[in-house]
C-alpha cells in the first residue's frame, strides 16, 4: 500500500484549535495534568478520537483517552500509537501534541481513501506525559506497565494534596488505576511520533530522526548542612557556608556532564536557600538537578564519582551533606526492527534520515518494558522546546506522518520477536 499525504491544511486547523486550550494566567501555552484547562481538552479530544473514525473510544481505568481502528484479524495483537496533549507551564505547541494529531491524521487518511490494516490500530493519548507539582511524569503510561505504585498516590503537592486525591477530584479511582496493568506481549509494537526538541536534525539538514534509544534519568537531591553567622562579622576561613559548597555542587555536576559520552547531560534545576535573611551567612541549602544518558554504566559510575566529589569539596568548607538519588526512568533502547523499518520509510519516500538517542524522556520509555518500541522524530526549530518558542514547520510534521504511516504499514506486515 503507498501512503497518502497527510492534509496540512487539515493538520494546521487541529493544531490551531488544540492550542486554544490554555490557562490564561500562565505565559506560553499551559495546559497542565488534572486543571480545569486540561480537563476541557480532552473533552475536545475525546470528540476528536470519535470524529476521525475511531471506535471504542473512552479514558480507560488510568486515565489516557483510547479509540481503536479495528483491523481485519481483531484478534490479533494491535499496534498502538500515539503520544500526550498536556503541556508543561508556559510550554509550546508541538509537544506531544503532534504524535497525537498525526495518530489522527493517519486513521482519517486510512479511512478516506478506503484502506484496511490487518491488525487493529490503537490509538492513544497519554494522560499527564509531562512533570508535574507531585514530582512524577508519564503517569498514564507508568500505569499500564505497573510502575505507579500505592506509594506514589500519596505524594503531596505544594498545597498538601496527594496525588491520589487529584486523581479522584478529576473523576479516576485511584484504586483501579493500579490495576490497569497491561500483560506484556499484548501489543504487537508501541510507535511514536515526536517532535526532537533538540537541534541535532537541524544542525544535520535532515528530515527525520530514527531514535536509537531515550535516555535514563537519575533524579538528584542535595541537603547541605552548615552553620549560619553573622555575614559581617564571621571571618571568610571560619565559614561553613552551605551556599557556597552547593554552588561548588553545581559545578562539579555540570563538568562531570561536560565530558561524558555523547547524549550525556546534567542540570541543576534548583538552589534553594534556607536563610531569608540578607546579612546572615547561609547554613542550610537544598540542591535539585538530574544527569541523563543512553549509557546505563555512564549513569551509575557518575553517580558514585559525584556524590563523592561534591561530599569532600562540601567538607572542605565545613558543610555536611546527605545525597540522596533515584530513577525517574532506566535507559530504554528502541527496537532494532522498528529502527530499520523508520530508516526503510524515510528512504522510501525521498527523505533523509539519521539515527539520534532521545535526550528528552517520553511514555516510550515506560512502554518499552511491556512491548517493543520505536520513536519517529521531525526538527524542532533551533531546538526549542519546553517554551513558547517551541516551533516544527508544518512541512516537517507533513514529512513525520507520510514516514510514520509508511512504518505502520510495514509493521503491520512484520513480525517483531524480543
Amino acid at each position: 500500500m503507498k501512503s497518502p499525504e497527510p492534509v496540512l491544511e487539515r493538520i494546521q486547523n487541529q493544531l490551531l484549535a488544540l492550542a486554544r486550550f490554555s490557562d490564561d494566567a500562565r505565559p506560553g501555552w499551559t495546559r497542565q495534568v488534572f486543571t480545569p484547562v486540561y480537563r476541557a481538552e480532552r473533552d475536545w479530544m475525546l470528540r476528536q478520537f470519535s470524529e476521525a473514525g475511531l471506535s471504542d473510544v473512552h479514558t480507560d481505568v488510568a486515565g489516557n483517552i483510547v479509540g481503536v481502528l479495528v483491523g481485519r484479524n481483531p484478534l490479533a495483537a494491535p499496534i498502538v500509537i500515539g503520544s500526550h496533549t498536556d503541556t508543561v507551564d508556559g510550554g509550546g505547541r508541538f509537544d506531544g501534541i503532534v504524535g497525537v494529531l498525526g495518530s489522527l491524521e493517519i486513521i482519517r487518511l486510512i479511512r478516506e481513501n478506503g484502506m484496511h490494516l490487518y491488525r487493529s490500530l490503537v490509538v492513544m493519548d497519554f494522560l499527564g506525559e509531562e512533570p508535574n507539582n507531585f514530582g512524577i511524569g508519564c503517569l498514564g503510561s507508568r500505569a499500564l506497565v505497573g510502575q505507579l505504585k500505592p506509594e506514589d498516590l500519596e505524594r503531596k503537592n505544594f498545597e498538601g494534596a496527594t496525588l491520589g486525591q487529584a486523581y479522584e477530584r478529576f473523576g479516576l479511582d485511584p484504586g483501579a488505576m493500579l490495576g490497569a496493568t497491561v500483560r506484556p506481549g499484548s501489543w504487537h509494537s508501541y510507535v511514536e511520533l515526536h517532535i526532537e526538541q533538540g537541534s541535532e536534525l537541524e544542525k544535520a539538514g535532515k528530515d527525520i530522526g530514527v531514535v536509537t534509544g531515550i535516555a535514563g534519568i537519575q533524579r538528584l537531591l542535595l541537603d547541605f548542612r552548615g552553620r549560619p553567622d553573622h555575614a559581617g562579622t564571621r571571618r571568610m576561613e571560619e565559614r561553613s557556608d552551605a551556599l557556597v559548597a552547593a554552588a561548588e555542587a553545581v559545578l562539579a555536576i555540570r563538568h562531570e556532564t561536560c565530558g561524558a559520552p555523547a547524549g550525556s547531560v546534567g542540570t541543576t534545576t534548583h538552589l534553594i536557600s534556607q536563610q531569608d535573611s540578607l546579612n546572615v551567612v547561609p547554613g542550610r541549602v537544598e540542591l535539585r538537578g538530574e544527569i541523563r544518558s543512553t549509557s546505563q554504566d555512564w549513569l551509575t559510575t557518575a553517580e558514585r564519582r559525584l556524590t563523592a566529589q561534591i561530599r569532600a569539596s562540601a567538607a572542605q568548607y565545613g558543610v555536611d551533606v546527605e545525597a540522596m538519588w533515584w530513577p525517574d526512568n532506566e535507559v530504554a533502547l528502541a527496537d532494532r526492527t522498528i529502527q530499520d523499518v523508520i530508516s526503510r520509510s524515510a528512504e522510501s519516500l525521498g527523505f533523509s534520515w539519521e539515527a539520534i538517542p532521545s535526550g528528552a524522556t517520553h511514555d516510550a520509555a515506560h512502554l518499552s518494558h511491556i512491548s517493543p518500541m520505536g520513536m519517529v522524530f521531525v526538527p524542532s526549530q533551533a531546538g526549542r522546546s519546553h517554551c513558547p518558542e517551541e516551533w516544527t514547520d508544518l512541512i516537517d510534521i507533513g514529512r513525520g506522518i507520510q514516514t510514520f504511516f509508511a512504518l505502520i504499514q510495514e509493521l503491520d506486515r512484520t513480525e517483531i520477536t524480543r
